[in-house]
């Protein structure tokens, strides 16, 4: 799956591809050899605010590359001004304790780049937002396979409280899940007669995804009630390990412009319609962030400012289990092994150290734990198989974090 940055910057690009093309096959961007991208977000949350500068390049495939050279800053209608650090991979932050967003200020996003170019986001004013009044699941159902198959599952769904003045909305989502891999790893094989337990056995840990798909809503005038039953997402049990324990999401609203509105929605349609760009008739894709010094210059992306309202919700394994849908299973397979079953009529005898190197060097298995003959004294002797595993099966830091989210509390 891609990252949603680089999906971000790919949906982007394919944006500029059907707008601009002169041959179905080879669409040319007239006079640019590559295009800046601006992705950033600020709210009034109190935490350090992310901008991030890359470049697209027209060629057989579209690639990218992080700017990590630029002066970045933001200013407001009081005339402040808010500098950007640069960490990494083209991500510029501000400083948490100098910088908050605040409702009714309005901002402007300024970027220097060292070709010369001074990139300006037009004046973004920061809205409220109203609360989340309610995060809840219901059973549902999707098409799959081009609609030719259905899929059961949940579907995730919010309330909101009513809003003043607000007619734009958009949603993101972090999911966070525990998880435990079905054959963890619990001993460490040194040789056939030195086989000690692992010091931690990492079969628990956390697997944490942002989303990446776009969710918006328009508000029809005059209709500023409060919104129900807005979808959030939908999950499949059993093509997942998300509600294998313990599972949480932590939703966030914003509060956008019409403008910021019509960029989503049209990123929205082009993802869903990415099979095929020339399907639908074009429209133009909206940015916020234009070259003071070359108008005609094409900028991807868009400077967002929006109050934002969280609100998180937890399933226990009880309230999992009483959804009563599949589990999903994992596909691990346990492999038992000895020296015989490496052995040919003609070759050498075979040791143990050689099944170990067969599976854990010249392959990528985990050792999991031995086997010995039931009822006999532990030692090379009684040896009888060595237990082999796939290493997302064995040790779940391959696949997740085993730092517990600080947010996290176990339920029962």
């Amino acid at each position: 799956m891609l990252k949603p940055g680089f999906k971000f910057i790919l949906i982007l690009a394919a944006a500029l591809a059907f707008f601009t093309c002169i041959d179905p096959y080879t669409p040319k961007l007239s006079g640019y050899t590559s295009l800046l991208v601006i992705d950033g977000l600020i709210t009034n949350a109190n935490n350090s605010y992310s901008v991030k500068l890359s470049r697209t390049f027209q060629g057989e495939s579209v690639a990218s590359t992080y700017v990590s050279d630029a002066s970045v800053y933001i200013s407001d209608d009081n005339g402040n001004k808010s500098f950007l650090n640069y960490k990494r991979e083209g991500i510029y932050k501000t400083d948490s304790l100098e910088f908050t967003g605040k409702l009714g200020r309005t901002y402007v996003l300024h970027v220097s780049t060292t070709d010369g170019g001074e990139y300006e986001s037009e004046p973004c004013l920061m809205q409220s937002v109203p609360d989340i009044d309610s995060i809840y699941l219901e059973h549902d159902q999707e098409l799959i396979n081009s609609g030719t198959e259905t899929q059961q599952g949940v579907r995730i769904f919010l309330n909101s409280k009513p809003g003043e003045n607000n007619d734009y909305y958009r949603w993101a989502y972090e999911e966070t899940w525990k998880f435990k891999v079905p054959m963890p790893q619990k001993f460490e094989y040194l040789n056939d007669s030195t086989i000690p337990a692992v010091d931690k056995v990492k079969e628990y840990c956390w697997k944490i995804k942002k989303s990446d798909n776009i969710l918006v809503r328009s508000v029809p005038p005059g209709q500023l009630g409060p919104i129900e039953k807005q979808p959030v997402t939908f999950i499949a049990p059993d093509k997942s390990d998300r509600f294998n324990l313990q599972y949480s999401i932590l939703v966030s609203q914003y509060s956008i412009s019409k403008k910021e509105y019509d960029f989503w929605n049209n990123m929205k349609q082009i993802n869903e319609n990415s099979g095929d760009l020339f399907a639908k008739q074009p429209f133009a894709v909206i940015s916020n962030i234009h070259n003071s010094n070359d108008p005609k210059e094409r900028v991807l992306g868009y400077f967002q400012v929006s109050g934002v309202k969280q609100r998180r919700k937890n399933l226990s394994f009880s309230q999992i289990l009483e959804l009563k849908l599949p589990f999903y299973n994992y596909p691990c397979e346990r492999i038992e092994k000895d020296p015989h079953d490496l052995e040919t009529e003609w070759g050498p005898k075979k040791t143990w150290d050689d099944v170990y190197s067969m599976y854990c060097i010249t392959s990528t298995y985990y050792f999991v734990e031995p086997l010995y003959i039931p009822g006999a004294a532990h030692s090379k002797s009684t040896l009888y198989k060595m237990v082999f595993a796939k290493p997302e099966c064995a040790n779940c830091e391959v696949t997740g974090i085993s730092a517990k989210p600080d947010f996290w509390v176990d339920l029962k």
